[in-house]
């Protein structure tokens, strides 16, 4: 039996090297972390001899090309924003370009990530992200149906994390903290405001270190019992647990900074509305279907549970611990 040689690209990111991790801890396999500045890679040992590092660009494979066709698995957390012309080229060309020198007879998973963002309620593609989206978001709805007419679609796996958390709000911890947990502490400068509103929305999210957990069990063919893979077709599984409310976290937070409730304003659609045309804010069209939407919540969503583990963070208040912003007890 082939000993697994997994491909794990973006490993220097925050999913990257929690998944990396996860894997060096509980499987025996060979990794090819493919990074693009080895310093950043904080977590992981890149002497063990389990580790390869490819360092290079991702629109680049032919440098690779040897390695790569004797990969196993692949877990793609790479990705890009912001740059159109880069995002296009990252996002759609270059996973196009990885699959072309990946080897069929060898391959046996390719786990995808892409963005809840692109989904409605019940899973399916969200036709306006092709249109109304962001230059992210819709390179991410459009790789996804390019890949669902490839011909190794029964072999790949789409996560598509939520709202994703990990390492410490400080950067103080071995592992990089996601753009969420990085901004925890500026949200809370802006609670003696944020108290003031309740909010309506609903959305999930999820722990970097419980998207490793998930990955590891995709890795070693484990699905969850409400999922699993249709012949010919990728599956495609929300990465998220229970949904939960502004207000919850509003409130969440101000026990966890030691403030008070306070009478508060409900944030009705209308006035929401009414707020983007007073105030000198501009929105994009993707930004009003997503208020118009108001709930970002899907059915099914993944957790650990799923697969019969126990989630790292299943909580907001986890969520908090975790990141390591402190906790004020004293009310005010």
């Amino acid at each position: 039996m082939r000993k697994a040689r997994i491909l794990v690209t973006g490993a220097s990111g925050c999913v990257g090297q929690y998944t990396s991790d996860w894997l060096l801890k509980n499987t025996d396999a060979n990794l090819l972390l493919w990074i693009r500045e080895p310093k950043k890679l904080t977590a992981i040992n890149p002497n063990n001899p389990r580790i390869k590092l490819l360092i290079g660009d991702l629109r680049e494979p032919e440098i690779f090309s040897e390695d790569l066709a004797q990969v196993t698995h692949v877990i793609h957390t790479a990705t890009a924003w912001g740059d159109i012309e880069r995002t296009k080229q990252v996002n759609i060309i270059a996973v196009k370009k990885l699959l072309s020198y990946l080897n069929p007879d060898y391959l046996e998973k390719f786990i995808y990530f892409s963005t809840a963002s692109i989904l409605d309620k019940k899973l399916n593609k969200l036709p306006q992200a092709e249109y109304l989206g962001t230059e992210y978001i819709q390179t991410k709805a459009k790789c996804l149906q390019e890949l669902e007419k490839h011909f190794l679609a029964p072999k790949i796996v789409a996560v598509f994390p939520t709202l994703v958390f990990g390492g410490r709000y400080n950067q103080s911890g071995l592992f990089p903290a996601s753009y969420l947990t990085q901004g925890l502490q500026e949200a809370s400068k802006w609670l003696w405001l944020a108290r003031f509103f309740k909010g309506y929305s609903r959305f999930h999210f999820i722990h970097a270190q419980d998207i490793a957990f998930i990955c590891g069990k995709l890795i070693s063919n484990q699905y969850p019992v409400s999922q699993k893979p249709s012949d010919g077709k990728i599956l495609k599984l929300v990465l998220g647990q229970a949904y939960i409310s502004i207000d919850q976290v509003i409130n969440a937070l101000l026990q966890w900074n030691g403030m008070r409730k306070v009478p508060q304003i409900p944030l009705w659609g209308w006035l929401i509305d009414a707020l983007v045309k007073i105030l000198p804010i501009k929105i994009s069209s993707w930004d009003r279907l997503s208020i118009k939407q108001r709930h970002f919540t899907h059915e099914p969503a993944t957790s650990p549970e799923d697969f019969g583990g126990n989630s790292y963070a299943k909580s907001l208040n986890e969520i908090l611990n975790r990141s390591g912003l402190p906790k004020v007890k004293k009310l005010t």
